[in-house]
């Protein structure tokens, strides 16, 4: 695929599937990571051909989405990606929290296909 490359980082399966065809339907390339921490650590290692868009959940072992915000915000190569965080928490406090650590977009779960296509391509085009 040629689109935009793309990193989900969730510990569902159902949702990392779900995201995955969503997103792969319009053409995105997409890989996945399944905790935090592997999460981080492919970004890290993509960093000379860094990912286009990053969707994480907030709640993961290992490795929190924030925790892992926080440490590719700090690298050149992920200071202005877009990160997209994707989660059951809605409340004011936590989007704060999040928009604080370089959350560019949140979505609650469970999301509309056409919602995550809507705001992932807002970031990238």
């Amino acid at each position: 695929m040629s689109g935009p490359r793309i990193l989900i980082v969730e510990d569902s399966t159902m949702v990392r599937i779900t995201v995955k065809r969503t997103l792969a339907s319009v053409d995105f390339n997409v890989d996945e990571a399944k905790d935090g921490q592997i999460g981080l650590d492919m970004a890290l290692a993509s960093s000379d051909n860094p990912y286009d868009l990053i969707l994480t959940d907030l709640n993961m072992p290992n490795l929190d989405g924030l925790s892992m915000i926080q440490q590719l915000r700090a690298t050149d190569a992920y200071a202005e990606t877009p990160i997209v965080m994707l989660t059951t928490e809605s409340g004011e406090e936590k989007k704060a929290v999040g928009h604080g650590s370089g959350i560019s977009a949140w979505l609650v779960k469970p999301f509309e296909p056409d919602a995550l296509i809507e705001t992932v391509g807002s970031m990238l085009f």
